[in-house]
């Protein structure tokens, strides 16, 4: 992906999140987007995980942004994800307003956890926990969370199983500014890979719920 590069400004009073482009200002889009792609690159993730700017999916919508993600655990990469910011300025009745955020979010787990009936409420749980906790407020959401156990056979035979979590949830963001639900994003993303509060060491890993 090609560096981003920026005119001459006056410094900021904030650095500009690691991710995020420096770029004029452009007539070419809607204010509300541009303001809404601003509050996206504002926001500021914890060393985990890893933010990458990638091109949107083609006609979903007049006008598209995308952030890609990952995040690390003992330097191993846990969990994935990517937020996409939709735009219609004409609307649209299943969004109950103009902007749509879409995301999906996938990571490994033990094979106990694949089989436990809880973890889609679980999972759920995650995502709006996560959008209350950083108070980005927010309507129509709507989702799915699916669990995959995968066992080998033949030539794989003897490979432990293996198992993952996908979360896959869309929302309507009521704020214009939309820096706290990146980090609402990040923390769904934390919660699902499994990560300890920032500032607390993690513990062991164990089967199960507990311990993620």
């Amino acid at each position: 992906m090609v560096p981003w590069a920026g005119r001459r400004a006056a410094p900021p009073r904030s650095p500009p999140a690691p991710y995020a482009q420096v770029v004029a200002p452009s007539t070419a889009v809607p204010a509300i987007f541009a303001q809404a792609v601003t509050g996206l690159r504002a926001a500021r993730p914890r060393a985990e995980i890893t933010l990458e700017e990638v091109s949107p999916p083609a006609r979903l919508a007049p006008y598209a942004y995308a952030v890609s993600a990952t995040v690390e655990r003992d330097g191993e990469e846990v969990a994935n994800g990517r937020l996409i910011l939709l735009h219609d300025p004409a609307g649209h009745e299943a969004w109950e307003g103009t902007l749509r955020l879409v995301t999906y979010v996938t990571a490994g787990l033990d094979a106990e956890m694949a089989t436990d009936p809880f973890l889609p409420e679980v999972g759920w749980s995650w995502f709006t926990d996560a959008l209350d906790h950083h108070g980005a407020h927010y309507k129509a959401a709507a989702g799915t969370v699916t669990q995959t156990l995968s066992t080998r056979f033949g030539d794989l035979a003897g490979t432990p199983p293996s198992a993952d979590i996908e979360i896959r949830a869309s929302w309507t963001p009521v704020d214009r500014d939309l820096e706290a639900h990146l980090d609402a994003w990040c923390g769904l993303l934390a919660s699902t890979a499994g990560l300890p509060p920032p500032g607390v060491a993690a513990l062991p890993a164990r089967s199960g719920l507990a311990g993620r």
